[in-house]
């Protein structure tokens, strides 16, 4: 069964109308956010998948506007929260797999809507035998998988309805260019093709309708007109002193797509996001010194806004942390020289039988170079190690408290030159303790107890 939480149908009205989402246009992100729970991931540009929550949860709006629940029931609701009555929590409401799969759509444009009478196209959407004919002729939209947020993804590109690929807008745009009566207002810029009329400029927009200013062929085209027609041509005639040649174009979703208004990128990565912003501010300076402000792009980096403030309070710990580490270092080095030097002291008969017996000054020396060596690297072994294995508690720690998979590792470069730096300051460190060392005079040394 899939479940469907109920929740208040009128606030997600509010919040959020808009059921249908455009999906990424990239596959490996889009599955590494979403987890497939039945059917397939669409293909074409009619299919398209239900969304929900990671808690298999979709809002009650989603399901009116579905049609999965009475729209009427919305309808009144909302007229009750606008009176200021309050509204009872609905019951949950739960659907199987195979009823979602079940789940069609029939595409209708902006365009469908019109139809053209005597040589004005007519708003028909309240004429029921003419949508069931566009209905019955319309693109079926087919559900064809159900996906979910999964536990890994923080901040998911779409929060629930249905998800549509990118080629169901294309389709859409082309079969919007491609109306007849977009082409028609196309054709003709000054005419306004729901009225007939020119469109007015600023003057004629306060002016009334004036019969007398009608051509000889718009007069018999109106008294070929019922009054039914002839009331929508008036209405449609008011509208038009505030039509415009690019409003008729939205209101038919005519788009040009050589012309978009604004462009989305989605970098890969940090270092890809920053090469984009380079790359532009590069363009604008250029555009800029040659005098075409007119070209210059203007963009909002949002993912930018938000890092630069938190990026400035992480290098404000970075910082602390890299002085107290830099402390312990030197706190540490003096510790393994004061070490060194205790260890030269208590081997100090050794250091003259060493020498009794052959070893030169550079022998002790490398004697004791040898032991830092050996600590040094000793020790950073097991700080790396320890380091490893405490990391297998801290992913399980940071996942039970916050809910996010966290892969904290070290990097088995780092671990190697974590060593290496080891290594050298222990060697650092016991240098001045092991030339101490070599020069003790071997009768002396002898002689100490």
């Amino acid at each position: 069964m899939y479940s469907m939480m109920s929740g208040n149908s009128t606030m997600q009205m509010a919040s959020n109308t808009d059921v249908w989402t455009k999906m990424l246009d990239n596959e490996t992100l889009l599955h590494s956010q979403y987890d497939l729970l039945a059917g397939s991931w669409p293909k074409n540009y009619n299919e398209v998948v239900l969304i929900a929550t990671e808690d298999n949860e979709i809002s009650d709006y989603t399901l009116y506007a579905l049609g999965l629940k009475d729209q009427k029931e919305l309808e009144k609701k909302w007229n009750a929260v606008q009176k200021g009555e309050e509204i009872s929590e609905e019951e949950q409401t739960s659907y199987t797999y195979e009823e979602l799969l079940d789940l069609s759509f029939k595409l209708i444009l902006n365009s469908d809507y019109y139809q053209k009478e005597n040589g004005v196209w007519l708003d028909k959407s309240d004429d029921d035998e003419y949508m069931k004919n566009r209905l019955s002729e319309a693109e079926e939209i087919k559900v064809v998988g159900i996906i979910r947020q999964n536990d890994q993804t923080v901040a998911a590109s779409m929060a629930g309805g249905i998800g549509y690929l990118k080629e169901l807008e294309e389709y859409v745009i082309n079969k919007s260019n491609d109306a007849e009566i977009v082409k028609e207002q196309n054709e003709n810029k000054e005419i306004n093709v729901f009225s007939g009329l020119k469109f007015p400029t600023d003057e004629e927009r306060n002016a009334n309708f004036d019969y007398n200013s009608l051509s000889n062929e718009q007069k018999m085209a109106m008294s070929r007109l019922s009054s039914e027609q002839i009331a929508q041509m008036m209405e449609a005639y008011t509208e038009n002193k505030n039509a415009s040649y690019e409003k008729n174009l939205e209101k038919l979703g005519a788009i040009d797509l050589d012309k978009p208004t604004s462009i989305s990128i989605y970098p890969k990565n940090f270092e890809a996001k920053e090469k984009i912003s380079t790359a532009i501010e590069e363009y604008n300076q250029k555009q800029r010194d040659e005098g075409k402000e007119e070209n210059v792009i203007n963009y909002t980096d949002l993912v930018g806004i938000m890092m630069k403030s938190v990026s400035q309070i992480v290098d404000i710990i970075s910082y602390v942390l890299i002085a107290f580490v830099a402390i312990s270092l030197i706190v540490s080095s003096i510790m393994i020289g004061i070490i060194t030097y205790i260890s030269v002291l208590e081997r100090t008969k050794e250091i003259g039988i060493l020498r009794a017996i052959g070893a030169s000054k550079k022998d002790i020396s490398r004697v004791f170079n040898a032991e830092t060596f050996i600590i040094g690297f000793i020790s950073g072994l097991l700080g790396i190690g320890i380091t490893m294995l405490l990391t297998i508690p801290i992913n399980s720690g940071i996942y039970a408290i916050t809910g996010v998979a966290v892969k904290t590792m070290v990097p088995p470069v780092a671990g190697v030159v974590l060593v290496l730096i080891s290594m050298f300051l222990t060697i650092i460190a016991g240098l001045v303790p092991s030339k101490m060392a070599s020069k003790k005079d071997p009768v002396e040394a002898l002689r100490t107890e």
